[in-house]
């Protein structure tokens, strides 16, 4: 993995602009720590910082290659897990091959197909490709947004980006958030609608989008999306298929020349990821595979079971980790060191983020990278088997907004009411999903405008097409924000983590799965429990799912509350104009004694959360001179 930024000006000579593109490649090094370099013409100019994996030697970047007197020049972020068959397919077109790198891979399918490579690629990825005979830039990002890219157009000029903070260092752009991004911000925040950039003039291309940009304008098109069918097959070939792709998928993502490992939580998305890895590596004669877990200082004295986190994860994780031989480490962090790194991963998101979810994958990965460069983890399975509680509860299903933020009021009750009235949350949340809803794939026989809406079904079509909804919404909204806590807190400490859960192909089989064999046997995540069987040990394989182990340490509300206190005493707090603070100290003084399991947002953001992200908003306001328009 890598970061990259570019530049396309019809009016500057960019071979002078060596200072700019130094200054947004620098701010990418946690991403590429490895080696940086620059390529610069009239026109365009590319900075790359690279995070060695795969071809020390082959894969160096920018990439250039001349064909016809013309050149071609890549930047390119990410991993591609069908090299060999690409590979193949190009060296029979009699294309020549100077190292065995992903990149160059990409860089030969562009020669040869053209903006539509990017349907012959199976990864993760976010490129950008100066085109000298078309005088275009083209962008492209995978299929899910695993990698991210930023934009931002201007008069005559076009500049891109792996991360904001890349953005805000050329001289064009400034931080400054509108109505738009304080919506993002305070309603929609810790996720974001996906195209938008948050700042002022800043957007993000879509996953399955690519981008042209040339004298002509800009285009953008949408080269994927979920494929729409009536699911044909039995429940004996679709566990088979399931079974398959999981396993070809897990062995794909193994290739590196680096050392590699599995992020471990002893759940079944990343037990059964381990399992396929250990038992490949130890047939290739590379094992152990090096496991990893987090956990914090007294969190089995403090722990409650819930709806929403039903067991303690410690005792699987010794299970799996004995079952497979695998190496294990486990990483332990105490609350002090949380809530100082809530600043740091703010500004690794560049934006408020998941409070302590963040923080402590930060410093997981940290941890992680003393010993290994590339992981797998067990990300988007909930996703795209059905998972989450929202799933299942009959409250989250009824709902007409977003599962995920049914306690929406637990929010709005801090804000100022200026700034209510300004957004208009109900409104403006409403809109965003609206708008999801009306992207939503149409099955056969549904209705023309657009998508099968579940409130003019009965029966078990209205459930199945409501499943439906509720699976895109998470596939498009809320995967997203799991997708760029991952990428940013992993790439933050030069740590390149795959998520075979998000492979393309796997996605869009399951996609058309209907409802019933999915949850086979009432559980969550049926179908895909019942695929692995055998894989795993059947007491593993059927436990009640864990999310993402945070901390219930009382110490750790009493300093993000503290903090807070600190914030709002202080008269030149940028975060004061947006909040209803005789509400805020009420809800702080009360904090003790709520009860714990209704988050406002996920599964794990409750009361601690929200106090520690609006923490990070005026963390990220402050430290980014941000201007509220």
């Amino acid at each position: 993995m890598c970061g990259i930024v570019g530049w396309v000006d019809w009016k500057h000579d960019l071979t002078l602009q060596k200072d700019v593109v130094g200054r947004m490649t620098q701010t990418l090094i946690p991403r590429g720590p490895d080696a940086e370099g620059f390529w610069l013409s009239p026109r365009a100019a590319f900075g790359h910082r690279r995070l060695i994996v795969v071809d020390p030697l082959g894969g160096l970047q920018p990439m250039i290659r001349e064909r016809n007197a013309h050149t071609y020049t890549l930047v390119y972020n990410g991993e591609l897990y069908n090299t060999p068959e690409i590979r193949q397919e190009l060296m029979s077109c009699g294309y020549h091959f100077e190292g065995h790198s992903d990149t160059e891979a990409v860089l030969l399918s562009y020669l040869e197909w053209g903006p539509s490579c990017v349907e012959h690629l199976n990864g993760i990825f976010a490129f950008g490709i100066w085109d000298s005979k078309e005088q275009r830039l083209f962008l492209a990002r995978d299929r899910m947004g695993v990698k991210p890219l930023f934009y931002s157009e201007q008069s005559g000029a076009l500049v891109f980006a792996s991360e904001l903070k890349s953005l805000l260092k050329h001289p064009n752009i400034s931080p400054i958030i509108g109505k738009e991004g304080l919506a993002e911000v305070f309603l929609v925040g810790p996720a974001r609608t996906p195209g938008v950039g948050v700042y002022e003039g800043i957007s993000e291309l879509k996953p399955g989008h690519v981008l042209l940009y040339s004298l002509n304008g800009l285009q953008i098109r949408r080269y994927w999306a979920l494929p729409n069918h009536v699911h044909e097959d039995d429940l004996m070939t679709t566990t088979a298929k399931i079974r398959d792709l999981f396993m070809d998928t897990v062995q794909r993502q193994l290739v590196s020349d680096v050392p590699i490992g599995t992020l471990l939580s002893g759940g079944l998305d990343s037990s059964a990821i381990t399992a396929i890895a250990a038992e490949s590596l130890a047939q290739n004669g590379k094992g152990p595979l090096q496991t990893f877990s987090v956990d914090y200082i007294e969190n089995d004295k403090y722990f409650h079971p819930n709806d929403f986190q039903p067991g303690a994860d410690g005792p699987w994780i010794e299970r799996v980790s004995q079952r497979f031989g695998t190496q294990h480490t486990n990483c332990v962090f105490d609350t002090p060191e949380l809530v100082e790194t809530l600043k740091d991963a703010t500004l690794a998101r560049d934006l408020p983020g998941m409070a302590d979810v963040d923080a402590s994958l930060l410093l997981f990965s940290r941890a992680i990278k003393k010993k290994i460069t590339v992981g797998l983890s067990g990300e988007c399975a909930d996703e795209v088997f059905g998972g989450y509680p929202w799933f299942h509860r009959p409250d989250s299903l009824g709902a007409q907004t977003f599962p995920w933020a049914l306690k929406v009021e637990n929010r709005l009750q801090v804000l100022s009411p200026e700034l209510i009235d300004r957004l208009q949350p109900h409104d403006y949340l409403s809109e965003r999903y609206e708008e999801a809803l009306a992207e939503l794939p149409r099955l056969p026989g549904s209705s023309s405008n657009g998508h099968q809406d579940s409130r003019t079904l009965k029966g078990d079509l209205q459930r199945e097409a409501r499943i439906r909804e509720i699976t895109y919404l998470t596939l498009t909204r809320f995967m997203p924000t799991l997708l760029d806590r991952k990428d940013r807190m992993t790439m933050a400490t030069g740590l390149e983590v795959r998520v075979p859960f998000c492979d393309h192909r796997l996605v869009e089989y399951a996609w058309n799965i209907p409802w019933e064999m999915k949850a086979l046997e009432g559980r969550e995540k049926g179908l895909l429990r019942r695929a692995l069987t055998g894989v795993l040990p059947d007491d593993v394989l059927w436990r009640r799912k864990s999310p993402y182990p945070k901390t219930h340490h009382p110490s750790y509300l009493s300093a993000v509350r503290t903090w807070l206190e600190e914030i709002i005493e202080d008269s030149t707090s940028p975060l004061l104009p947006f909040l209803n603070i005789p509400a805020l100290r009420d809800l702080m003084k009360l904090s003790d004694t709520l009860p714990s399991g209704r988050p406002w947002f996920g599964q794990l953001m409750d009361i601690p959360q929200l106090f520690a992200y609006l923490t990070q908003v005026n963390y990220w306001l402050v430290e980014n001179k941000i201007s509220v328009h």
